[in-house]
C-alpha cells in the first residue's frame, strides 16, 4: 500500500534506486559456482504470454526483464526500476504514463538477430503487452491489459473476427514515442498499473524471436535478463546459465529492520549481478525425495515439506541442533499465498446458484476437516485461510473470520434440509433422486495423496461418495481453463502485493484465464468493479473487499484451506538468501562460497 502511494508522489524522481546499471561489460559470474535447486511440479513453458503457473515464472524472471522490479531487502515490498531509468512521469490525471528505458540494454544472442547485438527498444515492450491481448496466444494474463489501454481492445476485437492480430497498427494506448521512450494512455486512472509493470508476465520479448520460433514459444527464451536457458528435459531438469554478455549490475540494497538484513548486506554489497554461472533445476515431485537430496547435500536449499517438519524443527519452530551444527540456516515466513478448492459453477452437479446448489456446495465446505488438514498434513505449518487475501497482502483483514467454518453437524442438517437424502449405501443422492458422486482433481505426490484421504473421510462423514482425478498439473490447468474440472486443489501466490490479485480469480470476466471455477457472480462482479476505481489506500476499497468475501463465502465458491509458512532452510554455502513475498528467482542475487 504504502509503495503504491508513494509511486505516484515521486513521479519521474528517482531517489534511492536499490539497483545501479551502467555500460555493457562482460558478466562476472563463476561458471564454476553451480546452484542446484529443486521444483516439487514440472514446468509449463517459458512463453510469458502463455504460462502462469509458478515454477514456470521463476524461470522467466530470470531471463525476462520488466520495466520495473522490486527491491529484494525493503519491507514492505517496495517498487524500482529495472529497465527504466527512472519511475513514470504520470499526468493527464493519471492517465498518461511516460517512461524512459535505459540505453545499452541487449538480448541473448540468439539466431533471430542474424547475428548481430540486438538492443532493447521500447517497441519491445508495445509488442510484448500487446501479445497479451492477442486472442492467438489464450494469455492467462489477459484480464491485465483488457479495458485499460486505449484502443487495445479494439484490435484484440478485430484479431478475433479476422484470427490475426495486428502489431503493426499503432493505437494511442501503448506506444514507442521513440527509441527509448514509452507511453501508456490509460482509459481512467490505474492506481495497480505499477504492479503490472513489475509483473513477471510483462519482461520485454523480441518480435523476431516469436515469429522464428512460432511453432514452439515456450522452448525458445530470449530475453535481456541475467540467465538464459541452457538444458531442458521437459518433466525433469532445467539448466539456466548466466548470460555472458548481461551489463553491470551492482548489488545494492540497504539493510532493514530484520536484523538478518545486516548478514545478507555484509555477504553481498558491491558483487555484481549474477555471481552464479549455473543453476541446475530438477523437478522432484516426491517430498521424501527432495528432503533426502538437501540432506545428501545435493541441493543448495529447500522449501521444508510440512512431512519433514519433525526431523528438522522442533516443538518451538527452531531448527534441530544437529542442522544447526552443519550450519544450516532457516528463513521462517508465512507465504503470500493461500490453497482452495473451487467448484466448477458450470458443472451440472456442483454449478449454479439455485438455492439447492448452493447449500450443496457450502455443506462441502462446512464438512471438510481443516482443523485435521492443519495439524496433521500440514503438521501444523499452515495458517488457516479465513479470507481470499493472505496475510502481508493490502487488504487483508486480520480479525476477519469466514462464515463457513468446519461444521459436520450443521454440514448434514443443510444436506437434509435441502433433499440430499441417504440412501441403503449410506451416501447421498441428488434432490431428484439420482446418484451423486463428486470428482476432486488432485496432483500425484504424497501429499496429495494425504489430503485425498481427508478429503474421503470428510465427505463419508456426510454421506457424500467422492472420487479422485489425479494428474498432472499441466493437464488439470489446461482443463480448468476450460470449465472441465468439477472440483480441483489448488493454490495461489501473490503476483503483486494487493488483495485484488486474489479477488480477480473470481471475477466473471476472468473466466478461461484465472477464473478457474468460471465463478460469475452479478453482485461479485459489481462490487470488483468498482474496488478497481478506488486508490488502494481507500476505506471503501477495503469494504468492498470485505463484501466481496461475504458473497464468495454465501456463493460456496471455494473451500478456503491455508497459507502455509514457508521453512526455507539454506546450505551453509548459499550467500545473501532471503525469501521476498513476491520474487521467486532469489538466485539472481545470491553467491556461493566454497563448500566445506
Amino acid at each position: 500500500m504504502r509503495a503504491a502511494r508513494a509511486w505516484f508522489r515521486v513521479g519521474a524522481v528517482v531517489a534511492a534506486l536499490a539497483i545501479a546499471a551502467v555500460a555493457p561489460l562482460a558478466g562476472a559470474a563463476d561458471p564454476s559456482k553451480v546452484l542446484h535447486i529443486a521444483f516439487p511440479v514440472a514446468e509449463t513453458g517459458f512463453d510469458p504470454a502463455k504460462i502462469s503457473d509458478l515454477y514456470s515464472s521463476t524461470v522467466i524472471e530470470a531471463i525476462f526483464e520488466r520495466l520495473y522490479t522490486y527491491d529484494y531487502l525493503a519491507r514492505p515490498v517496495k517498487i524500482v526500476p529495472l529497465t527504466a531509468e527512472g519511475m513514470p512521469e504520470i499526468s493527464d490525471g493519471g492517465r498518461t504514463w511516460t517512461i524512459h528505458l535505459k540505453h545499452g540494454i541487449f538480448f541473448t544472442r540468439d539466431p533471430a538477430f542474424g547475428g548481430k547485438p540486438r538492443e532493447l527498444t521500447a517497441q519491445d515492450y508495445v509488442y510484448s503487452f500487446e501479445r497479451h491481448a492477442d486472442p492467438a496466444n489464450r494469455s492467462p494474463w489477459a484480464f491485465l491489459v483488457q479495458d485499460r489501454f486505449e484502443g487495445l481492445d479494439g484490435l484484440a476485437d478485430a484479431a478475433s473476427k479476422s484470427g490475426k492480430f495486428d502489431y503493426d497498427a499503432s493505437i494511442p494506448g501503448i506506444a514507442a514515442v521513440d527509441r527509448y521512450t514509452l507511453r501508456f494512455r490509460l482509459k481512467r486512472p490505474d492506481y495497480l498499473l505499477p504492479y503490472t509493470l513489475a509483473h513477471t508476465p510483462f519482461g520485454a520479448v523480441a518480435r523476431e524471436v516469436i515469429e522464428k520460433y512460432a511453432g514452439d514459444t515456450n522452448a525458445h527464451p530470449v530475453g535481456t535478463g541475467p540467465y538464459m536457458l541452457g538444458e531442458w528435459r521437459r518433466g525433469a531438469k532445467i539448466t539456466l546459465v548466466a548470460n555472458p554478455d548481461f551489463r553491470k549490475v551492482t548489488w545494492n540494497f540497504q539493510a532493514g529492520d530484520d536484523p538478518s538484513d545486516k548478514t545478507v548486506v555484509e555477504q553481498m554489497k558491491g558483487k555484481t549481478i549474477p555471481q552464479i554461472g549455473k543453476v541446475e533445476i530438477s523437478i522432484i515431485e516426491e517430498a521424501q525425495s527432495r528432503w533426502l537430496a538437501f540432506n545428501g547435500r545435493e541441493l543448495d536449499y529447500l522449501g521444508l515439506p510440512a512431512t519433514f517438519k519433525g526431523q528438522a524443527l522442533d516443538d518451538s519452530n527452531r531448527l534441530l541442533p544437529k542442522l544447526a551444527a552443519r550450519g544450516v540456516k532457516l528463513d521462517r515466513t508465512v507465504d503470500p499465498s493461500i490453497s482452495y478448492a473451487f467448484f466448477n459453477f458450470r458443472d451440472p452437479l456442483v454449478g449454479g446458484f439455485s438455492k439447492e446448489k448452493i447449500a450443496l456446495r457450502r455443506a462441502i465446505i462446512m464438512g471438510y476437516n481443516l482443523p485435521q488438514e492443519l495439524a496433521v498434513v500440514d503438521k501444523g505449518q499452515a495458517v488457516q485461510a479465513q479470507m481470499p487475501i493472505p496475510e502481508g497482502i493490502v487488504g487483508f483483514e486480520p480479525g476477519y473470520r469466514s462464515i463457513n467454518q468446519y461444521d459436520p453437524g450443521l454440514a448434514n442438517e443443510l444436506l437434509d434440509y435441502f433433499g440430499y437424502r441417504k440412501g441403503a449405501d449410506g451416501f447421498r443422492t441428488l434432490p431428484d433422486g439420482k446418484p451423486m458422486t463428486l470428482r476432486l482433481s488432485l496432483g500425484t505426490s504424497a501429499i496429495d495423496r494425504e489430503r485425498s484421504e481427508l478429503w474421503q473421510k470428510s465427505m463419508n462423514a456426510i454421506g457424500i461418495r467422492m472420487v479422485f482425478d489425479q494428474g498432472k498439473f499441466a493437464d488439470h490447468l489446461k482443463a480448468a481453463k476450460a470449465c472441465q474440472l468439477m472440483m480441483w486443489d489448488a493454490a495461489w501466490i501473490a503476483d503483486y502485493p494487493d488483495g485484488d490479485d486474489f479477488l480477480q480469480l473470481l471475477y466473471g470476466p476472468n473466466t478461461g484465464q484465472s477464473n478457474n471455477g468460471c465463478y460469475q457472480s452479478k453482485a461479485y462482479d459489481a462490487l470488483y468493479e468498482k474496488s478497481r476505481t478506488l486508490p488502494t489506500d481507500s476505506v471503501e476499497r477495503q469494504h468492498l473487499f470485505l463484501d466481496m468475501t461475504r458473497q464468495m463465502e454465501v456463493d460456496g465458491a471455494w473451500v478456503l484451506e491455508s497459507s502455509p509458512v514457508r521453512n526455507e532452510l539454506i546450505q551453509p554455502w548459499v550467500l545473501g538468501y532471503k525469501k521476498h513475498p513476491i520474487l521467486n528467482a532469489e538466485f539472481m542475487y545470491l553467491d556461493l562460497a566454497p563448500r566445506q
